[in-house]
């Protein structure tokens, strides 16, 4: 039993590494697929970029 521990640990630390790697590929795709939407938004109406209000209640450009 004590001979399996070590290939456990490294078990559970690959595993723990690919679902970091999956959370963080997601998110990526998600902001990318965000970035693309609003880029195609822009060139079909002419925007030279997305405003939105800031809580002083000045408009700016939305940053990514």
């Amino acid at each position: 039993m004590v001979e399996l521990m070590p290939q456990f640990l490294l078990l559970g630390l690959v595993g723990a590494a690919a679902w970091y790697g999956y959370k963080q590929m997601t998110r990526d795709a998600q902001k990318l697929a965000e970035r693309s939407k609003r880029s195609e938004e822009e060139m079909r109406t002419g925007a030279q970029g997305t405003l939105v209000r800031g809580e002083d209640g000045v408009y700016r450009i939305k940053k990514d």
